[in-house]
């Protein structure tokens, strides 16, 4: 049976004494709760203080309309959070790229001040195949658009996967980005995963390879993972599959000046008290007069919510009166991926070093059949001083997943053997190694985002964004165009907060 959440003053006071307790990350945010202990009040209550929910908010205060923020960590930022280097310059260990048509979220970093700089994309790649190590070239596109990641290491599979590349941009292209279900051969894409199709569609176990490598970076996730349709659904919200697996005028072309994080810290920051750490939705109460949203020692009347974390995470909130079977049932068919991002920093990026086969040096940009790092980038920020270098690799999909369960110190270790396999001996004593197992982090549990196994789309994709009721979805999971990346987030929570503005 449903119940209206326990809002007696007395509850709410002793809940303020541990909120008070916990200090906040962030200049100008408050705790959650008004000082007198009392309830507190807004037109829009906004669950997660991630890209999705600072956007949101931004949008409801440029209306003049009365919001907070409610955030369960003691940061902001949700997937994007930067570390530092040994000299204290910020390094991204969550998304971290930008690329050209991602425009919200570049609009919103503009607004906010930052910049970007592009990504270091000069000298040769490498490609680590059945035990050869080979580098390779020819990026130069004069098109403009990049040139895709494929290997030429073994060229009839590089061939295949061309091909297929294409094909499935040609497929991609019949899928309402709004509507995916309503796609004409969706009941087919959404029959089969993508390793069916693949088995059904590809003839060299080497251009499966390279193809089911292109997919383990994208979604941290294996092919059997994935819906077709949610593939081609993907592919089309990014514009072509060319776009999600390109540096060079791709989704990773770019990244920003002060990591990534900045971006969402700067928003917190002119939102001031509106936002609130350590405040974790535990239910949303909706009746015809508004919601409640509480937590332990918090609660917060509205006429509104947003709530602007994944669908997984949604779903571990209590909603009184219950979801609808459908709505809830949608959440039980979206898992995160599953992705350890990890670093290795240098007295310098030495793989740069011009040599007699490669006059420019190495890219730091790596691809393997080997693993548990299997894709690498070279992660040196712009301006830092000392400039040192550092290499970057991810344990994506079933590599992650296994290698979650390891010590730390088991991980850097098969980390630097990686880099060594590709880079040579001189990166096998990093200065400092650093990592973050986003399937470990309580209010993540995966990256880079949800994503639909087989047959999710067709009966359960409109309860993705619906609203219901008083309560409106956000999410880079929720948005059609560049779902799963920091514009997404953004793009989801600008349209969450017209959703709600329609309604005041």
């Amino acid at each position: 049976m449903s119940r209206k959440p326990d809002l007696t003053r007395r509850n709410l006071i002793l809940g303020a004494a541990a909120a008070g307790a916990s200090a906040t990350a962030l200049s100008g945010c408050g705790n959650s709760q008004a000082a007198d202990g009392s309830t507190l009040e807004a037109d829009v209550a906004i669950v997660g203080a991630g890209l999705a929910g600072l956007a949101c908010a931004r949008e409801l205060v440029k209306a003049g309309r009365s919001c907070y923020v409610l955030e369960a960590r003691d940061r902001v930022g949700g997937r994007t959070l930067n570390a530092t280097l040994p000299n204290g310059h910020p390094i991204e260990i969550g998304g971290q790229w930008v690329g050209p048509t991602q425009d919200r979220i570049l609009a919103l970093a503009d607004e906010l001040g930052i910049g970007t700089y592009k990504t270091y994309d000069t000298g040769q790649y490498v490609d680590y195949r059945n035990g050869v190590l080979a580098p390779y070239g020819g990026f130069e596109d004069p098109s403009g658009a990049g040139a895709n990641r494929i290997p030429p290491t073994d060229p009839a599979a590089a061939a295949e996967a061309g091909e297929v590349i294409e094909r499935l941009n040609q497929m991609a292209a019949e899928v309402p980005p709004e509507a995916p279900w309503s796609a004409p051969s969706a009941v087919e894409w959404d029959g089969q995963s993508f390793q069916s199709w693949m088995d059904a569609n590809m003839g060299s176990p080497g251009g499966k390879d390279l193809v089911a490598l292109a997919i383990e970076a994208v979604f941290s996730a294996q092919p059997r993972d994935l819906s077709l349709l949610h593939l081609l659904f993907y592919i089309r919200s990014a514009g072509n599959l060319n776009n999600l697996i390109n540096t060079r005028n791709g989704a990773q072309d770019s990244r920003f000046h002060g990591g990534s994080q900045l971006v969402s810290l700067k928003a917190a920051e002119a939102l001031g008290s509106r936002v609130r750490l350590n405040a974790r939705v535990d239910e949303i109460f909706q009746d015809d007069g508004g919601v409640i949203v509480s937590g332990s020692g918090f609660a917060l009347r509205a006429r509104e919510v947003v709530v602007a974390i994944p669908p997984a995470l949604a779903a571990r909130i209590r909603y009184a009166p219950a979801l609808p079977a459908l709505r809830d049932q949608m959440t039980q068919r979206m898992p995160m991926g599953s992705v350890i991002k990890l670093m290795c920093v240098y007295e310098r990026p030495f793989w740069r070093d011009p040599t007699t086969t490669s006059p420019d040096g190495l890219a730091g940009q790596a691809t393997s059949d080997t693993g548990p790092v299997k894709i690498t980038f070279d992660n040196s920020p712009d301006g830092a001083d000392p400039a040192y270098g550092v290499l970057m690799g991810f344990m994506e999909g079933s590599d992650g997943r296994v290698w979650s369960a390891k010590t730390p110190d088991e991980r850097r270790a098969a980390a630097i053997e990686c880099f060594v396999r590709y880079f040579g001996e001189q990166a096998a004593n990093p200065l400092a190694y650093l990592e973050q197992d986003w399937q470990q982090e309580e209010y993540s549990r995966g990256g880079y985002g949800g994503m639909f196994p087989p047959g999710a789309w067709l009966d359960f994709g409109r309860a993705l964004t619906e609203p219901v009721g008083r309560i409106h979805w956000a999410s880079t999971e929720t948005s059609p165009i560049w779902n799963g990346y920091m514009d997404g987030a953004v793009r989801s929570g600008e349209r969450a907060a017209a959703e709600v503005l329609a309604r005041l």
